[in-house]
């Protein structure tokens, strides 16, 4: 690029902003200052003191061009005269290769204040030259691995993490995979070694990027901060070394993996004349893990004694290190991949002056559809380059230096490879995978059939004690749900206008059959429904936007308490069944609650929000629960304390109840109070003789924020590892149905969150390494050739008998074996060339081994494989 074609970066600007990429675009003579007029207009200042401009001995030529950069913007920012911006920006735009001042200038206080403070310049000019440069390098980065991952035919199913959904995996690492299969899309190359620097890749890249981006968001202010008189202690160069000490950290880690790589990449290069001459220019070449420590320890050193300008340029050497392990990771890997042709061009002369043979079969290499086009690019880049004979006479160290040559970044050419590369991710050509919305997931063959199964014994439970199925819209009026679920109102999910109806996605299942039972007008049901619902919360581990809720409700009347035995009954059958492990089922009274409100002297419209903090006791400790209390909601500070000697009694159940209604207690002045300690000693006495009292615990801190509760409320917990949280809850609503304008028809019911189930399922498998069979095929029809119409009788004949069955028409043996060993499939039907011409079928009992087989007659194969089947 000539001198007039350079770019330019306008500094004064009203409005305008100074950038890492524009300080890097200066410091490497990509672009030259402009200051707007309107700035100079602004600067007239009369200088009063002497200064002379002194650069840290330290810096690079490209650092030293950065600080000034950054010092111009800072002089424009603060009262300053004209004369020393307009000569720093000459100095910058005349590309000189020195810049040390020995002469005095006349200065203001503000400029004397920021030339002898000159530390913060320097590091800011220091950390965008980093910034850049680790933007590229987590790119640069992620092309070398790929090409690592396919010169070690490597296993990289550890890039098929997507997101979770639930807030819990790793964005950025998320986003490496991505780019990763994007890169290796297609490849024949990759296998099934397991490799540890590649399984590490996702995690370090992921690393870089997320400490890159909190690098950014510093410089982004700093930059363009104004610089205040007299600040010293802890200013700019403190805020943003500290983003720079965790990108350090996370830079000698990848610079580490990298020339493992690099390493692993020669050992697998298939000629040994080509590994030897290659691994001696990387002996000498390459940095060594001992460089990337030294380096480190320095920068570490410096960050403790607070000398940030050479910190911040012990980082960038250390990213140079780096920066050259990587490159180097991209040779060896183009190294392993273009072997062949590598021989081909390179001529390896043995010392008594003889050629080596090559094998001169190329294999034609399948990579994936980025580091293909990659390669292309690189390709044509090397070839380009026309060798003098003293050049061929040494050819492969020419063309090591040529390709490191081509990589450095500060090069333009560099550049506009980099350009095409960001094309190769982004093209649509490469086929990137669409993403999830947050909260939501996918399930897999192995998820869904843990999903039936549970599905299977939650129907069965439910339909054991007489419950019938009912169904109703994902979505409803806004108006049937408004007005229900007190301060949880505002995670209802509220669709467009379509039609003149105001709807809403359905929050629960409760309400939706409160308003069947009301509009058909039902004086009971008993009812159960599996079903999603949706909420407009905050993912985390456990807790999504879109998920199943299985619910139990009998609506009706009843003997006093019969009805609320019986659902918390169905409660600990449920997760009895599942087989989940330890769990414990929470259980109070809404009028409990209400009387506590009253004696402690809340006032009754705060009684719904009180209670709302109060549920959070079992996240929160009390101390931030009184201030939410007192300062947020308005209680007294009396109040607050009052609450907190009462909701911190829990235990076993008959045992606190008997507590509760010893003469002088509290409750028993209150008739709301003393009607729900009656009937909780009923359902406490029922549940006792019904061997399932010692599944709950008494716990007066249990709210249940919804509005619509009127008596007994409870909450299972889950005991074991996985934190989950609630799995399920429920209670009395007697007022609900009623709401819709109907008679008023009391209620209680439980729901239960199947999601959290399946996490604690999930784990619990993952920890038994217990392998999941997504299918239930018995056998598999295995047609040796291409005869399909032979497989369609075969395997019609077997599903007509109600066996489950597939089928697979393939040449290959093997293949057929494969597919039912992956398919965990037990029995093979085997027919081939000799099994047609005897009229035979081969059944192969694969569970009992490959070698266990009989010969079966041809029209006899599905009764004694049923036979078998059912012994």
């Amino acid at each position: 690029m000539s001198h007039n074609e350079l770019s330019a970066v306008t500094l004064g600007g009203k409005g305008s902003s100074l950038s890492s990429s524009s300080v890097y675009a200066t410091a490497t003579g990509q672009a030259q200052i402009r200051i707007d007029s309107s700035a100079l207009d602004r600067l007239s200042s009369t200088p009063s003191l002497k200064q002379k401009i002194t650069i840290p001995e330290f810096l690079t030529l490209e650092e030293t061009r950065a600080f000034l950069t950054v010092l111009l913007n800072k002089l424009l920012l603060c009262n300053s005269s004209k004369q020393f911006p307009l000569w720093i920006s000459e100095s910058l735009n005349s590309n000189r290769k020195s810049f040390q001042f020995e002469e005095e200038f006349d200065v203001t206080k503000d400029e004397h204040s920021l030339l002898i403070n000159n530390e913060c310049s320097a590091v800011l000019g220091v950390s965008s030259v980093l910034e850049y440069q680790s933007v590229v390098l987590s790119v640069f980065a992620d092309v070398a691995a790929a090409f690592s991952c396919e010169a070690l035919k490597a296993d990289v199913t550890v890039f098929n993490l997507m997101d979770s959904g639930d807030g819990h995996s790793s964005k950025e690492e998320v986003a490496v995979a991505s780019d990763m299969r994007t890169l290796l899309n297609g490849s024949k190359f990759v296998g099934k070694e397991k490799v540890p620097s590649i399984v590490k890749i996702r995690k370090v890249h992921g690393i870089i990027r997320k400490n890159v981006k909190s690098v950014h968001s510093t410089m982004r202010v700093e930059l363009n901060s104004g610089h205040k008189l007299g600040e010293i202690e802890l200013g700019s160069e403190h805020d943003v070394c500290t983003v720079l000490l965790p990108l350090a950290m996370a830079l000698r880690e990848l610079g580490e993996f990298s020339f493992a790589r690099a390493q692993s990449n020669l050992s697998a290069i298939g000629s040994e004349d080509l590994k030897s001459s290659i691994g001696e220019i990387f002996g000498k070449q390459c940095p060594t893990d001992a460089s990337l420590i030294s380096s480190f320890n320095e920068s570490l050193h410096l960050y403790s004694g607070r000398v940030y300008d050479k910190f911040a340029h012990e980082i960038n050497v250390l990213f140079r290190l780096v920066w050259k392990i990587v490159a180097w990771e991209l040779v060896t890997a183009y190294a392993v991949l273009e072997a062949a042709d590598l021989n081909e061009k390179i001529e390896n002369v043995r010392e008594n002056g003889e050629t080596s043979k090559v094998d001169k079969k190329k294999k034609k290499a399948v990579l994936g559809k980025g580091t293909s086009s990659i390669l292309a690019l690189i390709k044509d880049r090397l070839q380009s380059e026309k060798k003098s004979d003293a050049e061929n006479s040494r050819l492969l160290e020419t063309w090591v230096a040529d390709f490191l040559s081509f990589l450095d970044l500060a090069k333009l050419e560099f550049n506009e490879f980099l350009l095409k590369v960001k094309d190769v991710l982004e093209s649509n050509e490469s086929r990137r995978l669409p993403k999830l919305p947050k909260g939501t997931r996918d399930f897999s063959k192995e998820q869904m059939t843990i999903r039936k199964e549970a599905f299977s014994v939650i129907e069965e439970v439910f339909e054991r004690h007489g419950a019938t199925a009912l169904d109703t819209p994902v979505f409803e009026l806004r108006e049937t749900l408004m007005g229900k679920y007190g301060e949880d109102s505002k995670l209802i999910y509220d669709l467009a206008d379509q039609g003149g109806e105001q709807l809403s996605l359905r929050y629960d299942l409760t309400v939706p059959f409160a308003r069947f039972v009301a509009m058909n007008g039902l004086p009971s049901l008993k009812r159960y429904q599996i079903a999603k619902v949706y909420r407009r919360d905050n993912p985390s581990k456990g807790r999504y936007r879109e998920f199943y809720q299985c619910d139990f409700d009998i609506a009706g009347p009843s003997e006093n308490m019969a009805a609320d035995f019986e659902v918390v009954r169905v409660l600990t059958e449920l997760l009895e069944e599942l087989k989940i492990g330890d769990f414990e089922i929470k259980l109070n009274h809404r009028k409990l609650l209400d009387g506590m409100m009253q004696i402690c002297g809340v006032p009754p419209e705060k009684f719904r929000t009180i209670c709302s903090s109060i549920d959070k006791l079992d996240k929160q400790p009390f101390e931030q629960i009184r201030k939410e209390m007192v300062e947020e909601k308005g209680l007294t500070a009396e109040t607050a304390d009052r609450i907190g000697t009462f909701v911190k009694d829990k235990g076993h159940p008959l045992t606190l109840l008997s507590k509760l209604k010893q003469e002088g207690s509290a409750f028993l002045e209150n008739a709301g109070s003393m009607d729900a300690l009656n009937e909780l000693e009923i359902l406490f006495n029922t549940l006792d003789k019904s061997k399932r009292l010692d599944r709950v615990v008494f716990d007066l801190s249990l709210a249940r924020g919804l509005d619509y509760y009127t008596g007994v409320i409870f909450e299972a917990v889950f005991k074991g590892e996985a934190q989950v949280g609630s799995i399920a809850a429920g209670g009395r609503y007697d007022n609900l149905i009623g709401m819709f304008g109907s008679k008023q028809v009391s209620a209680v019911g439980v729901s239960l969150g199947i999601e959290r189930v399946f996490v604690i399922k999930e784990q619990q498998l993952k920890d038994q390494n217990q392998v999941i069979r997504p299918n239930k095929t018995d056998v598999l029809v295995s047609i040796l050739g291409n005869d399909v119409t032979l497989a369609g009788e075969l395997v019609g004949e077997l599903w007509d008998a109600g066996v489950k069955a597939e089928f697979l028409v393939n040449k290959r043996r093997q293949k057929h074996f494969d597919h039912a060993k992956d398919s965990k499939i037990p029995w093979m039907i085997l027919v081939g060339e000799k099994e047609i011409k005897d009229g035979t079928v081969q059944l192969k009992h694969l569970e009992a081994g490959s070698d266990v087989k009989y010969d079966i007659p041809r029209e006899t194969f599905v009764e004694e494989l049923r036979k078998r089947l059912n012994p």
